[in-house]
């Protein structure tokens, strides 16, 4: 089955009445919690701009907390379930420095937490790509917030 583009389902939504297309909204946001995350967030960032950010790092919060580090292999599997569950997180928002800011509150806490003392060879890797991952980000950023960031950026080295 051959799925019709990006640009012929817009043309499509044009024909709709505005009651129809609530519908189907409402609809797609029971299909997966990831529609129904992003309709929260895009129909309350305008109110809170802050609140994706708040309710993410919350999340991944408790799940540092949930997590087990008393073992390197336990700690490695965490952190990889952590990170999976952040880059779900960050598919909700488009915002560069928010995306940014979650990164590097994901590896603050792999710091604070003890991951990273661990010595693992995995664990050393994900954070590695993470703060390139951050780097990438922040140098797309205006020169005022690439400095702030780059401040968070020395206390991680």
């Amino acid at each position: 089955m051959k799925f019709p583009s990006l640009s012929q389902l817009k043309k499509e939504l044009a024909y709709h009445s505005e009651k129809e297309l609530i519908e189907l909204i409402a609809e797609l946001s029971k299909f997966s919690r990831d529609n129904k995350a992003y309709l929260f967030f895009k129909l309350h960032e305008k109110d809170n701009p802050g609140l994706f950010l708040e309710m993410a790092k919350e999340e991944l919060e408790l799940e540092f907390q949930k997590a087990n580090t008393q073992h390197g292999y336990y700690a490695k599997k965490s952190a990889q379930a952590i990170r999976r569950k952040m880059n779900k997180l960050l598919k909700l928002n488009k915002k560069k420095e928010d995306q940014a800011e979650l990164i590097l509150f994901f590896c603050e806490r792999l710091k604070e937490y003890g991951y990273l003392a661990h010595r693992h060879p995995v664990i050393q890797h994900l954070y590695e790509i993470q703060i390139r991952k951050a780097e990438k980000l922040i140098s797309g950023l205006h020169e005022d917030l690439q400095y702030d960031f780059q401040e968070k950026m020395r206390e991680l080295a």
